[in-house]
């Protein structure tokens, strides 16, 4: 462009901002996007590319360092014209970066241009996210998905934001909301705004969403649409409180508040909170003459000064909610108002393919009265792995950004509910397995795999399943002979039949009966529990071990166990912790899973439990009693009266189950109410909790991990499989052998700790075997057989493995080093599995091996068999890792008998050899 066409007459500039002043008309809303979604982000205030700002009038006025954006006098041969119909592979193309303008998108910039550009007045441009456009949306599309499926308004103070995800053939979903086009089969009932379904008059009618050639339905129902809902304290007021954060930990929540002003954590007391805000300071925090002055406003507009800044401007909805119920009297709700019954966030899984890729979600509150309410503006967001999927929790919009997964987090009022998300990569060239070999586990397994677009490992050996599965189902390594007849087998079922071997061993019950005296605590303590009533209550939960009896009904004994300690050992579980409180939280976590802690001082932030549940399930152990017996080590419990108070209240609590109702009043005792529900095959959580346990021991992860943390902020990786292996649970009738027999059995189970490039970084989702150092018990009870040295422990006869332990606090150093759970807690954390200095060095240089070695005489007796230094290398392998040498490691070990012939020397080389296989990482972990 010549130099003097950068020269403007005043007349034309005064016509161009004249033409500002006037509306926005259809040239530049076409323009609009164009320039917002490829233009903006390097053209604006902060950011001036070639001197060139397209954020603002005068910006795009002025022009470049070097060019005019805008020709007024030939608007076709403007520069922004120009260079956006460059080929696609020219160095000055614009946008430099994302894909070309469209001809459509050039179309719309050149009739704006042409009419001499129009821009309002005062109008600012914000850089938006390129948008893809209709071909490339609707490419692979199956199925346009609308959320909510239905809509149902109520009150002229009603509505409901409309989405809709194009599901594709790829299994991905995208957020196409703002692509939509919204028509109203009858426009008179209601009318739409944006996204948003507002009511005009009763009745019913058909919202149709159309993107391209695919359309979807979402039926309609308006109710009440004269009448103007009031405004609720709890109900609209309390939200927007917590929506705010004013009731936070960090701000007015905390346990002091801030500035003199406080409120329940979270809301879980409303009562109070409202006569601090109205009474408090009567007439400053809430002025009912002038409404719009109250102190409670003003600080939350920025008009004062706020230690918490601006969080709500006048003309947001929130404020105005605030406002109107000011104006409406400041009342405290009746009674007899709904309340919250349960939310529902939409879509419930999403997988999204590409970075920057935004998504919007819907949250519906129902409440007790039958109605519902679009609640997404009031509710709390947050993700669990902002490196997948971040989201902004005052736009409510979630972008993608790398590889992974997240949970998407929604809170309103006492209730949380959460959506799961995947993202993949944009050019991600996975091709879906269409059949999952293997069993039910495998199937559902494969389907996630699919979604991550990751491909799983292949089986592992022979070699490594034998020694895999005798380590987990008995806690044995094989003998050599058992290698050479397993690995010498050529029936295909063989993994099979070698399952069903170990699991008829009596050590596998040696194995469950030790996991679970972890989690009921089963030790002597403190003149309490004493060493029979201990060694009592471990036989008895061997013995129903051994009887394979049902385990719910093993449960349902130890909750409903009355006696003396001695006749009835099941009782010492209310001897372990004899506070009821106490009690009552340890119940949910070992048989549910579930972490109620904190929700006894305040409704949970994390989960869905609130004070009532904490109290109300409390109050079902509030009537157990002790007494003395004639033996003064024993105790005898019973049921006699007692109740729980809430602490807000100061009112006893009536019992309560977990999200239900209270007990039928029919003659039961307490313990034996919770002691039915929780055991029932309808329970939500017992066989699920269970089933979780005993797949984290097989596969090293639980599906919800840790085990015992189970809540709606921390879901299980794959729910479809936790409810499947719940579900094989309860029809088992809760036998623990047949659940094991199905999971050793998947391919899951049996893949290879090797990875591929796909699932490398996958630590969640059992797309490969994770190596598991053996736990402390079983790792000393195998060096224990290797070496052919018994151990001895208190209580027990010469040569009892430490598994058979029954008495927590019965231990030994290599126990304590190696992380052996001392049964001071319910937690699974108890059990101690990582490695550490003190663990290497103990092996090193401890008795566990260094004397065990020349005790067991191990390399003695095979040199007395006249093996070969060969054979005899061979034979140690074989003994501790399973497996023969390998030529390179049978080449190296042979050089150091090179020129020996002293038999004292060559026995020491191979007690050296011995030892140094037992410090081996392939023998302290399975892999």
């Amino acid at each position: 462009m010549p130099p003097h066409s950068r020269e403007m007459s005043h007349r034309t500039i005064i016509t161009l901002l004249l033409t500002g002043i006037c509306h926005a008309n259809p040239h530049f809303q076409a323009a609009k996007p164009v320039l917002e979604q490829h233009c903006v982000s390097c053209h604006n205030a902060d950011k001036t590319k070639g001197g060139l700002r397209l954020d603002t009038h005068a910006g795009f006025l002025e022009g470049g360092d070097d060019e005019l954006a805008y020709n007024p006098n030939s608007p076709r041969d403007s520069h922004l014209l120009k260079l956006v119909k460059l080929p696609h592979d020219h160095d000055d193309i614009m946008p430099p970066k994302g894909r070309p303008l469209q001809p459509e998108e050039i179309k719309a910039l050149e009739a704006w241009l042409a009419a001499s550009a129009p821009w309002p007045k005062d109008t600012t441009l914000v850089a938006q996210k390129p948008q893809p456009t209709l071909a490339e949306l609707t490419a692979g599309l199956k199925q346009l998905v609308p959320h909510p499926s239905s809509i149902r308004l109520e009150t002229a103070s009603d509505f409901h934001s409309v989405i809709a995800y194009a599901h594709y053939a790829d299994a991905t979903k995208r957020d196409v909301t703002r692509q939509l086009t919204f028509s109203l089969a009858d426009p008179s009932i209601a009318k739409i705004e944006s996204n948003k379904l507002l009511p005009l008059k009763d009745g019913k009618t058909t919202l149709t969403l159309t993107l391209g050639s695919h359309s979807a339905q979402i039926p309609v129902t308006v109710s009440q649409a004269s009448t103007k809902r009031p405004v609720s304290f709890q109900l609209d007021v309390m939200p927007v409180i917590t929506a705010a954060g004013c009731n936070t930990g960090s701000c007015h929540g905390a346990a002091r508040g801030q500035d003199g002003f406080q409120l329940s954590l979270f809301g879980f007391d409303p009562k109070g909170d409202y006569q601090r805000m109205t009474r408090e300071f009567p007439g400053r925090r809430i002025n009912l003459a002038l409404p719009e002055d109250s102190l409670f406003l003003t600080k939350a507009a920025g008009q004062v000064p706020h230690t918490g800044g601006k969080i709500l401007t006048p003309e947001t909805p929130g404020y105005q909610t605030l406002l109107e119920w000011i104006k409406a009297g400041a009342h405290y709700d009746k009674d007899d108002i709904p309340h919250p019954t349960s939310i529902d966030i939409q879509p419930r899984e999403i997988v999204t393919k590409g970075a920057e890729i935004d998504s919007t979600f819907t949250v519906t509150a129902h409440y007790s009265d039958g109605t519902d309410r679009d609640v997404t503006p009031l509710s709390t967001f947050t993700s669990s792995n902002d490196n997948a999927l971040a989201i902004d929790d005052k736009t409510k919009v979630a972008t993608s950004a790398n590889r992974g997964e997240a949970f998407i987090m929604a809170r309103f009022h006492t209730f949380t509910q959460g959506s799961q998300a995947i993202v993949i990569p944009k050019n991600d060239q996975h091709q879906a397995q269409a059949n999952h070999s293997g069993n039910f586990i495998d199937q559902h397994i494969g389907a996630k795999l699919n979604k991550l677009r990751i491909t799983p490992s292949d089986l592992c050996s022979d070699e490594v399943f034998l020694r895999r599965v005798y380590i987990d189902i008995i806690g044995k390594i094989p003998s050599p002979e058992q290698h050479a007849h397993f690995l010498a087998d050529t029936a295909p079922d063989k993994r099979e039949k070698l399952i069903d071997h170990l699991l008829a061993q009596p050590e596998f019950n040696d194995i469950w009966v030790m996991k679970w005296a972890e989690l009921l605590q089963i030790r002597t303590f403190n003149n309490t529990v004493s060493y029979k009533a201990a060694i009592l209550y471990h036989t008895w939960l061997r013995e129903q071990f051994a009887a394979n009896r049902p385990f719910n009904l093993i449960v349902k004994d130890i909750i409903s166990a009355r006696g003396g300690t001695f006749s009835t050992p099941q009782t010492n579980f209310y001897q372990v912790e004899r506070d009821n409180l106490k009690l009552s939280e340890n119940v949910a976590q070992v048989f549910m899973g579930t972490r109620l802690q904190c929700a006894q001082c305040h409704n949970h932030p994390f989960d869905q439990w609130t004070m009532e549940d904490y109290y109300g399930f409390a109050a079902f152990f509030s009537e157990v009693k002790r007494k003395k017996a004639e033996d003064p080590r024993e105790q005898i419990i019973f049921d006699g009266k007692g109740d729980v108070k809430h602490p807000v209240t100061n009112q006893a609590v009536a019992p309560k189950f977990l999200g239900g109702s209270p007990p039928p009043d029919d003659g039961k005792k307490r313990r034996e109410h919770i002691a039915d529900w929780l055991t029932a095959p309808e329970n939500p959580w017992f066989a699920k909790n269970v089933s979780n346990i005993i797949w984290e021991h097989f596969l090293g992860r639980g599906i919800v991990h840790p085990v015992d943390d189970v809540r709606i902020s921390n879901p299980p990786s794959n729910p479809a499989l936790l409810e499947a292996l719940s579900s094989r649970f309860v029809d088992y009738n809760y036998d623990f052998k047949k659940l094991v027999r199905d999971i050793c059995n998947s391919h899951a189970y049996q893949r290879s700790t090797h990875t591929n490039l796909s699932n490398v970084s996958d630590h969640t989702n059992f797309s490969h075997a994770i190596p598991r150092r053996m736990r402390a018990e079983v790792l000393l009870d195998v060096i224990s057989q290797a070496t052919e040295t018994p151990n001895k422990f208190k209580g027990l006869p010469r040569g009892a493995k430490a598994v058979s332990i029954a008495d927590g606090n019965t231990s030994t150093y290599f126990l304590r080093t190696f992380g052996r759970s001392t049964r001071q807690t319910v937690c699974s954390c108890e059990v101690k599995l990582e490695p550490n200095l003190s663990q290497a060095l103990h092996l090193l240089n401890g008795d566990s091996t260094n004397n065990r070695i020349p005790q067991g005489k191990v390399v003695s007796k095979l040199i007395d068999s006249k093996a070969s230094d060969e054979e005899l290398i061979r034979q140690l392998y074989l003994r501790c890792l399973s497996r023969p040498p390998v030529a390179k490691e049978t080449q190296h070990l042979l050089a150091f008998f090179k020129d020996v012939n002293d038999p004292k020397t060559r026995k020491e080389i191979h007690q050296d050899i011995f030892w140094s296989l037992l410090n081996s990482k392939e023998f302290i972990f399975n892999h």
